[in-house]
């Protein structure tokens, strides 16, 4: 079977098995790339380009799978969600939140694949700061993300090609506007994307990934993890900020109590009262040395932010297996909060000392905000007050609300 007709195979076979992968990948036209620069597979989110000895060497079900893998990073838009992120550690997150997914469907990675189950339902801006040992490359290449390898290609063309003037033909095997050109069917690497690019592909490919959604919901074939992905990535996405200023300004907004008056009032009736809009925020800073003193002055300053525009009393609190001993630190809503100077910590964690304290506290606070890795031991009882985590990593918390910091 020839290459072509293998890729045509795969295709087909998607298609008729996992019509969401499949329509996705008809939006990929395919091209054979020059194994110079594509040794296996690669994508610019135009076209899916790939090396013909490395597609013979995989069986039918690998081929399936690195043809989904390069239609969803263009789906899930990997190429316009970068920002300022290093490009090779966010080349591993978006193959690992890809190849995770695929492996759930049903579809049989080829060797080389990067793919680790504990990021389960992980985006890739999820797995991105989990990522701190020594970064593995991807088997395929992102051609829209290597604009400084394109730089110093064209660079060194330049170099060595001193007597092509602005106005004379272009190089053979490329363009004046460093387009691809092609050769007997076989095309050199394509050119990054440019801001316009990435910002129009990212529209089509985000109504793309909805009409394949359609498309496989009413052949009644998308079913699983691959739904629940689907579905969150076709809501509206906030940022940790603005759910953390959303779930802090409905906490402090005005109610009325209908609490029963002291019984000296003499008046049994029972009046609604207004609850003063003074919000009391517990706020708890893992040091155990997982978080970065970075980390902690950026997420202290996004509070103090929201607490400028709140009445939010901050009582802040630091532990790592327990309470610093300095602490908690109190401050009033007209004053700034900041972090002490130095914290006495950096050994294991575990969160119940902190609950244990709050629980002989005359008053329970109206909130509690815990900056962690959630890597710890937890209380056995939630307590009866709402509780924030705001989680830096991959792990789950037993209850309470868990916010991503990406």
């Amino acid at each position: 079977m020839s290459t072509e007709n293998k890729l045509s195979s795969a295709r087909t076979r998607l298609i008729l098995d996992k019509p969401f992968l499949g329509a996705l990948v008809l939006r990929l036209p395919m091209q054979e790339a020059n194994t110079k620069w594509c040794p296996t597979t690669a994508t610019d989110a135009r076209k899916f380009y790939f090396n013909p000895e490395y597609i013979d060497s995989l069986s039918n079900e690998q081929v399936q799978f690195v043809l989904a893998h390069e239609a969803l990073h263009c789906a899930l838009s990997h190429f316009a969600r970068r920002g300022h992120r290093e490009q090779k550690r966010w080349d591993m997150a978006c193959d690992l939140a890809v190849n995770e997914l695929l492996v759930k469907d049903g579809l049989t990675p080829p060797p080389g694949a990067l793919v680790d189950m504990g990021f389960a339902g992980m985006t890739a801006e999820e797995i991105y700061p989990s990522l701190q040992e020594e970064i593995e490359a991807p088997l395929d290449r992102h051609l829209y993300d290597e604009q400084e390898d394109a730089d110093h290609d064209q660079h060194e063309v330049q170099g060595k090609q001193q007597d092509i003037t602005p106005d004379a033909p272009p190089r053979e095997g490329g363009t004046a506007g460093g387009e691809q050109k092609e050769k007997g069917g076989v095309s050199d690497a394509p050119a990054p994307l440019t801001p316009d690019e990435r910002e129009n592909l990212s529209t089509q490919w985000q109504q793309r990934l909805a009409g394949a959604a359609q498309i496989a919901l009413q052949a009644g074939k998308l079913g699983g993890a691959m739904a629940r992905f689907v579905d969150h990535l076709l809501q509206p996405q906030l940022p940790w900020r603005n759910l953390l200023a959303h779930y802090v300004s409905n906490i402090a907004q005005d109610d009325y109590s209908y609490a029963r008056p002291s019984t000296r009032r003499g008046d049994p009736a029972v009046y609604p009262s207004l609850r003063s809009a003074q919000v009391n925020v517990t706020v708890v800073l893992d040091v155990s040395g997982s978080v970065t003193g970075e980390e902690l002055q950026e997420f202290v300053s996004e509070v103090d932010a929201i607490k400028a525009q709140l009445r939010a009393r901050i009582l802040l609190h630091a532990c790592d297996a327990r309470l610093a001993e300095d602490g908690p630190w109190l401050f009033e809503p007209w004053e700034e909060l900041r972090l002490p100077r130095e914290f006495t910590g950096g050994g294991g964690t575990d969160f119940r000392p902190v609950f244990d304290w709050l629980a002989m506290q005359d008053q329970a606070p109206d909130l509690l905000i815990y900056f962690t890795d959630a890597q710890g031991e937890f209380p056995a009882q939630e307590p009866q007050f709402p509780v924030m985590w705001l989680v830096k990593g991959k792990e789950k918390v037993p209850w309470g609300l868990r916010i991503q910091l990406n």
